[in-house]
């Protein structure tokens, strides 16, 4: 759907397939849970299909509006990574059309070499056309949940450590100008069951126009990232939400990445290992605070002591950060080029669903198992991420 905040999904001077259209429906077992359906279909009209009926996806990013295929190629994660790992982990089954005219069946034990370099491969192993999905049980819509406000980083780190054996979901919003200090709300939620009605659907807003410089600098990022940590000061404690605001807040803000101004935005996402991810987390926060560079929506949280199916998939035992900043040219480049040297001296490595800069020695650092990918690698199918990092 074109989510992609990097260039996975991009090909400059090539054909671009859009699979939106393979979005059928084509077999549900409301007993059993699972689900057949077409790579185009959206996370918004599974959610919308199964959570009557007593199902719901397992694993859910930040928005609803990214396809099965979508999600499946990027392996993406949620909130709950430490409870039941990434989307993969749920996939049991998927068709794989070749450029070359071979149609592949593979999953978790059918052909899971092939599983393993789809999953996360950025679609670069072939167009995926269908996939089998195991479903979760859950009992409504809703869940409870509680916001901590924290003042520093020991402080999360305390709490995320706490709440990983009682709560499923576990995330935080970080003051990334508050530097090594890392003041923020940690959220946390579980299923509940609750017989109130489903809140009214309510028409999502928009950002009507792009602004010929971005919203974001010093000044504004400052003074909304305090106002955002005292709302959230005065609003912690418990509360029950829906689903779609608790998965989903940015999807009721329609076209919201126009306040970074006509040149877009860049965002950065890396996972460094637990053994020194405090300290590494810490560095990035102060480096980030000295720039004067920062970012709304700054995200932190910690993934599970468990290794992903894919080859290229992202997460990792470790602690993320992901951060947005506006396309400022040379500023913000020097500002990468730091954080990449963090990264690179913890071991970590940066996520390509969101990549559009990494240069191509992080990229193979981070990634081990590069070579074993390359060789299920459909030479039909390019990206500008695949000519970046791969050379092809």
């Amino acid at each position: 759907m074109g989510r992609s905040y990097g260039d996975a999904g991009l090909n400059p001077g090539g054909v671009l397939w859009c699979t939106a259209g393979l979005d059928r429906f084509i077999a549900f077992d409301p007993v059993a849970g699972t689900l057949r359906c077409e790579a185009g279909v959206l996370l918004r009209d599974i959610q919308q299909l199964v959570v009557p009926r007593g199902w719901m996806l397992p694993v859910s990013p930040g928005t609803q509006f990214v396809t099965v295929g979508g999600a499946i190629a990027n392996d993406v994660h949620g909130k709950n990574h430490h409870a039941v790992g990434t989307f993969a982990d749920h996939v049991t089954r998927l068709v794989l059309q070749r450029t070359d005219g071979e149609v592949i069946e593979c999953g978790p034990s059918l052909s899971p070499e092939w599983f393993a370099a789809t999953v996360g491969g950025v679609g670069l192993t072939g167009v995926i056309v269908s996939a089998d999905l195991q479903l979760r049980p859950v009992k409504g819509p809703w869940l409870e949940t509680e916001t901590i406000p924290f003042d520093s980083l020991d402080r999360f780190f305390q709490l995320s450590s706490q709440s990983e054996r009682d709560w499923e979901y576990t995330v935080s919003w970080i003051d990334c100008l508050a530097g090594g200090q890392g003041r923020g709300l940690f959220m946390r939620g579980n299923h509940a069951a609750a017989d109130e009605p489903a809140p009214p659907t309510r028409q999502p807003r928009r950002v009507p126009i792009t602004p010929p410089v971005p919203l974001i600098n010093g000044l504004s990022l400052r003074a909304f990232n305090t106002a955002y940590f005292r709302m959230g000061q005065w609003r912690a404690g418990t509360s029950r939400q829906h689903y779609q605001a608790f998965f989903y807040p940015l999807d009721n803000l329609l076209e919201w990445n126009r306040i970074y101004g006509p040149k877009g935005f860049f965002q950065y996402q890396c996972v460094v290992p637990f053994d020194n991810g405090a300290q590494v987390t810490r560095d990035m926060l102060s480096v980030i605070a000295r720039s004067g560079r920062g970012s709304f929506l700054a995200v932190l949280k910690t993934f599970g002591q468990r290794s992903s199916l894919g080859m290229l998939s992202f997460p990792r035992p470790g602690v993320t950060l992901a951060l947005d900043f506006a396309n400022t040219g040379p500023e913000v480049e020097q500002l990468f080029a730091q954080l990449d040297g963090l990264v690179a001296e913890a071991g970590g490595r940066l996520y390509l669903a969101k990549d559009a800069r990494m240069p191509r020695s992080l990229f193979e650092a981070g990634y081990p198992r590069l070579q074993e990918f390359l060789s299920y690698r459909d030479r039909g199918v390019s990206s500008e991420l695949s000519r970046r990092l791969m050379g092809a």
